[in-house]
């Protein structure tokens, strides 16, 4: 059975969410594998979009977090600053999916440029949106991202997003409620923080080598002793993506 590197992430990225849980989620990757879930093992799951649609039941894959789709049998629509006040700071929301350009040894994520001068970077990204919100005040986060060196270097050109920032307690010195990042999802594997806040690897897909994960990481890469081994993708929840979620490939083609 084949499936893409895209597949495989949002499989597992699915398989993180628990039935019943909160996630505020965007388009794209996340959404997709918040749906997956919803329609396999989380029946009760709860999407929040950053547009201030809550119970989101979309009839088709949303374009946008303003995709009028997303109203139409929602359990609530309000303002953003009802989304963010209301919901996020006040810890209403369990998950959060997060991705970036960068991705460091502590989790700290950048979406904002890369390169070291911030006025003539050598590229400018999208930035933020609420995604340094999600990560101050989520109750758990998740990020998801392609395992490539470059994506994942020992420190970030820019910190859009707070990690553990500079190790173990920088989240609580800095007041940040949310637990942060606690799982990072790619092609290749899983990363969790170790006791310092440094990401480990921690778990290996199918066919893939611990080298492969080191060699694709911009720092010496620890490896958990007992390093575990995900379930493969199943035809039924290829099905559900390729079928019911994202029939054109909106996401899934051009991911790769």
């Amino acid at each position: 059975m084949e499936y893409s590197s895209a597949e495989l992430m949002i499989v597992n990225a699915a398989r993180l969410l628990k039935d019943g849980d909160v996630v505020f989620v965007g388009v794209g990757q996340p959404n997709l594998a918040c749906n997956l879930a919803k329609r396999t093992h989380a029946p009760n799951l709860v999407m929040i979009y950053e547009a201030g649609v809550i119970g989101a039941e979309p009839q088709r894959l949303p374009l946008s977090i303003g995709d009028p789709t997303l109203v139409s049998g929602a359990l609530s629509v309000v303002s953003m600053y009802d989304i963010f006040a209301n919901y996020l700071q006040r810890g209403n929301v369990d998950v959060g999916f997060l991705g970036g350009a960068q991705i460091d040894r502590f989790g700290n994520i950048n979406a904002t440029l890369v390169g070291t001068d911030y006025v003539h970077p050598k590229v400018r990204l999208p930035g933020s949106g609420g995604a340094q919100e999600i990560a101050a005040w989520a109750n758990r986060c998740y990020i998801m991202t392609p395992h490539q060196k470059r994506r994942f270097p020992e420190k970030c050109d820019f910190r859009t997003s707070a990690g553990y920032l500079d190790g173990a307690g920088g989240r609580e010195k800095a007041s940040l409620r949310g637990k942060g990042p606690i799982g990072v999802v790619t092609d290749i594997g899983f990363m969790e923080p170790d006791e310092n806040g440094e990401l480990m690897l921690t778990a290996l897909h199918p066919g893939k080598t611990a080298e492969m994960a080191k060699e694709n990481t911009g720092w010496p890469l620890k490896v958990a002793a007992e390093l575990r081994s995900t379930e493969p993708v199943t035809e039924h929840e290829l099905k559900i993506l390729r079928e019911e979620l994202d029939p054109t490939g909106i996401y899934l083609k051009s991911a790769g």
